[in-house]
């Protein structure tokens, strides 16, 4: 499919790609430590679980690329956290606390309302039962999405960005990606798409204002 290369106010049509948790949420950390001690674990338990478990890492990789659903990752997870774990709505119990990034929401916005293209590429924690992209209130925002449990391949692999570019129907050098995780960035890079680190909203809501031309405006 083809699209125009100008907006409405004739700047060039740009390609803003945004991945989900850490970009457009808030920090989920703190969200999640609170919910660890609500139910009685440490403050640390959902994130050493997820890093540092050798069965904890198996299962969300293989969550990611869509081997397993939710609800059997639900099932998993809960047992290694500990026997008085309720599996069910795991996932969405522990992410019910993240909040969007109303900065980075309100740039999104600003760009589709502007005439860019946008594109979600995410790394997936399973949509069903829990939708953490519905829960936030973002996927009407994007043209385009590239979730890794609906594609089968995740973020680092070189193809996922490849399907991106493919879908946005724009090139590389016309497109922007975003990523809170470093390690998601060089892919990007390598296929000549221009990459913002996020490390703090405000600072990455302000390097994209001035790549795409574009101001976040938060509604009263």
């Amino acid at each position: 499919m083809s699209h125009s290369t100008a907006t409405a106010g004739g700047r060039e049509q740009r390609g803003l790609i945004l991945d989900f948790a850490g970009v457009l949420t808030a920090n989920p950390r703190t969200a999640h430590r609170a919910w660890c001690v609500s139910e009685g674990l440490a403050p640390g338990a959902w994130r050493g679980i997820l890093n540092d478990h050798p069965e904890g890492r198996r299962l969300y990789a293989a969550l990611e690329i869509g081997e397993i659903g939710q609800a059997e990752w639900n099932e998993g997870t809960a047992a290694l956290l500990g026997a008085h774990v309720d599996p069910v709505n795991l996932m969405g119990r522990a992410w019910a606390g993240v909040s969007a990034a109303r900065r980075m929401v309100a740039l999104a916005r600003a760009a589709r309302a502007a005439g860019h293209r946008l594109a979600l590429l995410s790394n997936s924690f399973g949509l069903d039962p829990f939708n953490p992209y519905e829960h936030v209130g973002i996927w009407d925002l994007f043209d385009v999405h590239v979730v890794s449990e609906l594609v089968g391949m995740a973020k680092p692999d070189p193809a996922i960005y490849e399907l991106a570019l493919e879908r946005i129907g724009l090139p590389a050098e016309r497109c922007v990606f975003v990523d809170d995780h470093a390690v998601n960035l060089p892919p990007a890079a390598d296929l000549g798409i221009a990459t913002v680190h996020v490390t703090d909203e405000d600072t990455a809501v302000t390097k994209l204002e001035a790549l795409i031309g574009v101001t976040a405006v938060l509604a009263a």
